[in-house]
């Protein structure tokens, strides 16, 4: 059982197809160690543990009747996750948003029908954020999500449960949803890899809440997992046009080797506006060297244009006329936010406070002039400028965040650090973000990697060295602190 909570997905997938493995007991053994976590975490919102089993046995059928040259679905009897965000059919749809309480799915996502279709099965949803614009895994439907490592820090967010779950090794990889930060926040607090395809990449159909017109382009959906080497097949399975989701366009994603020695890379220590703490000045500078001596060359950051990333987030996800928050909290109604606010500061709103805030903040911009074209060609001419800066062999390293996981909470002292990921989805730009170590309190340090758009492959294998070279993912082990 040990074993099997250390491969990744398609070192499982390969070993079932060859006989090796049977999927049932792969699927029992991640079900069992889910169970053990679980009660620590907080990070899994529901469960199809009999309807998995049955798929697990189903597959093992398939396995054992098929002749040597029968081509199998490449990640058949694979065991998964799916952030409850994602329409899963027969499970619930919330988004923790107490006004879609009892919502369940008809359907499934694009993306989550395509990993059904490559044979994964799923274990059940995971815990996120209220709305999902916060970077804590936290909504009155479901409550918190505690970190692995220490279970009174958060794990991240939106994308929280998945990054909880992947550290302990309940799952070997999570699909997640990344709008500003939300799929790259919980690898680096909780120790996993992660991915934030290039916008337009992978079809958001079946995604709730919605992102209006051209901003859908900033909503990326990407997988979390134990190892870089599963990043780019999970990115073929979920990329492409799927006919509805407007704007999603196909991206070439060969798997070229990588020449080290011909990569040059941008370290970033720094972020415009944001107080980097040591431990993750200190990850990008160990990425760097590491990469280095590989053969990399180097070049300073101050090259890059590459600014504070709030206000452009800002004005490339608000669409004049578009939803606003206060009706997306409401399904639809308005939600009555200074009465929320009110009840809020004698506990007894329905929402968490940082949504209110939102709604506040949205009531007191929404009256104030904005340029919006001007900001979205200022956007377009720094994509432009880092593009040709880069070139096909460029990336930058960056921190995923101003510091390690904060204590549940803490991060509303510092509530837009997220400027250090949403600046890459406001640019489209893929960015990959892989565990380098631990801090002096055990908590994990990570480094992102960002390169030009559709270089989703390149910014992967250099997860993948970074991985070889200081250590990678390490099974957490939480432990529930009411024993």
């Amino acid at each position: 059982m040990a074993s099997l909570l250390h491969l990744s997905a398609f070192d499982l997938a390969h070993r079932i197809r060859r006989g090796d493995l049977r999927p049932e007991a792969v699927v029992e053994a991640h079900i069992r160690r889910l169970q053990r976590v679980d009660p620590a975490l907080n990070a899994l919102v529901s469960e199809r543990f009999e309807a998995a089993r049955a798929e697990a046995a189903a597959a093992g059928e398939r396995v054992r009747a098929a002749h040597a040259d029968d081509p199998l679905p490449p990640l058949l009897g694979v065991p998964c996750t799916v952030k409850e965000f994602l329409a899963t059919e027969g499970l619930p749809w919330t988004a923790g948003v107490p006004a879609r309480r009892g919502r369940v799915a008809e359907r499934d996502a694009t993306a989550v029908a395509r990993l059904k279709a490559a044979g994964a099965i799923i274990l059940g949803q995971t815990n996120m954020a209220e709305g999902g614009l916060w970077m804590e895994a936290r909504n009155p439907v479901y409550g918190a999500v505690n970190n692995p490592w220490d279970p009174a820090r958060t794990a991240g967010g939106s994308s929280g449960g998945c990054g909880a779950l992947v550290a302990s090794g309940a799952v070997p990889f999570s699909l997640g949803a990344d709008i500003g930060g939300s799929i790259r926040i919980p690898a680096a607090f909780c120790g996993t890899v992660g991915h934030k395809p290039s916008g337009r990449m992978v079809p958001t159909t079946g995604h709730w809440p919605q992102p209006d017109g051209d901003a859908r382009a900033l909503l990326c959906l990407g997988p979390l997992a134990r190892h870089a080497r599963d990043l780019l097949p999970l990115l073929r399975l979920l990329a492409g046009p799927d006919g509805e989701d407007p704007i999603v366009r196909s991206y070439d994603l060969a798997d070229r080797p990588l020449d080290v020695r011909g990569l040059t890379v941008y370290p970033a220590e720094d972020h415009l506006g944001v107080a980097v703490w040591p431990a993750a000045r200190r990850a990008v500078r160990r990425a760097a060297r590491a990469l280095e001596r590989l053969g990399a060359r180097v070049r300073p950051a101050s090259e890059l244009s590459l600014g504070n990333g709030v206000l452009p987030w800002s004005a490339a996800l608000m669409v004049p006329g578009g939803t606003r928050y206060v009706d997306l909290l409401g399904d639809g109604e308005p939600i009555p936010w200074v009465r929320e606010i009110l009840a809020r500061a004698v506990g007894r709103s329905r929402h968490s406070g940082v949504p209110l805030a939102v709604c506040l903040l949205e009531a007191v911009l929404g009256g104030l002039p904005a340029d919006r074209p001007r900001a979205l060609a200022r956007l377009a001419s720094q994509r432009a400028e880092l593009e040709a800066r880069l070139g096909p062999a460029g990336v930058i390293l960056h921190p995923p965040w101003s510091r390690p996981a904060p204590r549940h909470r803490a991060a509303l002292l510092t509530p837009f650090d997220f400027a250090c990921t949403a600046l890459f989805n406001a640019l489209e730009l893929p960015g990959t973000v892989v565990p380098v170590g631990f801090e002096r309190r055990g908590l994990p340090v990570a480094v992102q990697i960002v390169g030009p758009r559709g270089s989703d492959a390149l910014t992967i294998a250099v997860a993948g060295l970074l991985e070889r070279e200081l250590g990678g993912w390490v099974m957490a082990d939480p432990r529930d602190p009411a024993r």
